[in-house]
This record gives structure tokens, sequence and C-alpha cells, in this order.
């Protein structure tokens, strides 16, 4: 399994998304407590369940991480881990599936991309300048570089690199380590 971790504006969802489209590495399926939006299906965008449902798969141990957001629970099962899947996570999640590494084969990557670089590309894809300065200030505290010190892959995603490039940096990786 493919573990992608990175600031905002890193590359990761585009990277998964090319991962899914050349190579057929597919992001896992995460379960929610959210209700389900219009033109969304159960089992393909998210599995949908009850708060009281997802507390209970808490207590039996069943999530990799998870986190409240928006009044609504999130989390990945350890079920959802196989090979050719991926997963885009923070910080605190990345660290719990480093913790699986002994009883699963999972490969972790953080992408790493120049302050600049990514300021670009969030005011390219149209955020919101105030947001933009927020999450860089918030990304310099959650991705210090003593918080990655047990990822496996360094990455770099800046502007020296396209995202195809970088996708397949991670795959050529990956497949050479699962084989």
């Amino acid at each position: 399994m493919i573990v992608l971790s990175g600031a905002s504006a890193s590359g990761k969802t585009e990277v998964a998304k090319l991962l899914a489209k050349k190579y057929g590495i597919t992001k896992i399926i995460t379960t929610t407590t959210r209700k389900m939006r219009s033109g969304e299906v159960n089992g393909k965008d998210y599995f949908f369940i009850s708060k009281e449902n997802f507390e209970e798969m808490i207590h039996e141990g069943k999530f990799v991480e998870y986190t409240f957001y928006n009044d609504n629970l999130y989390g990945s099962t350890k079920e959802q881990i196989s090979d050719n899947k991926c997963i885009v996570i923070d910080p605190a999640g990345l660290r719990n599936y480093i913790k699986l590494k002994n009883e699963y084969r999972i490969v972790t990557f953080f992408l790493e991309a120049d302050e600049e670089t990514r300021k670009e590309r969030m005011i390219s894809r149209g955020d919101d300048l105030a947001k933009v300065e927020s999450r860089i200030l918030h990304d310099r505290k959650a991705f210090k570089k003593e918080n990655l010190a047990q990822v496996d892959y360094l990455i770099d995603s800046s502007k020296a690199k396209s995202v195809e490039q970088v996708t397949d940096e991670i795959y050529k990786i990956y497949i050479s380590l699962i084989k």
C-alpha cells in the first residue's frame, strides 16, 4: 500500500489520481459519519455509517486512524489496507500507518515542495489568499522534518518535476519493493 503525505498543495491528491489512472493503484475508501451528498455512492466515495457504528468500530480497534472534522468522524480501516491501494493522509494518520509497517506491506512517501511553489499552486486553483496564508503557517508546524523521520521516501514535488514524473517515481519505488 502507498501512503502519501505532504503539506497543502504538495501534489498528493493529483499523484493519487494519476496512480489510479495510469497504474490502477486505487485510493482506499474511508469511513465517515457524514451524510451522503447528492451523487455520492456508499462503498465508492465513502462508507457512510452512523456515529454509533463508527464508535463501535473504534472500540473494536478496526481503524488505522480516525479524526473528528466538521462535526463528523472520518477514518480508514485496517480492512482497506492492501497492495495496489493508496491513501492521502495528514501527519497524525501517517504516524499510525508507520506503526503498522511490520504487519502490512506499507510504503510511505512525503511529498516536498517549497512554500512559494505551494502558495502559487493554491492561488492558481482559486484558493482564498487568507486561507492560503493560514494553511502555509499551519503546515510549517505540522510538517516539520523531525515529525517525518520514519517516512520511507521524501519526494521532491516542486516546480522542477511534473506530477507525472513524481507519480512515475513513486510507482517505480513501490513496485520494486512489493515484488
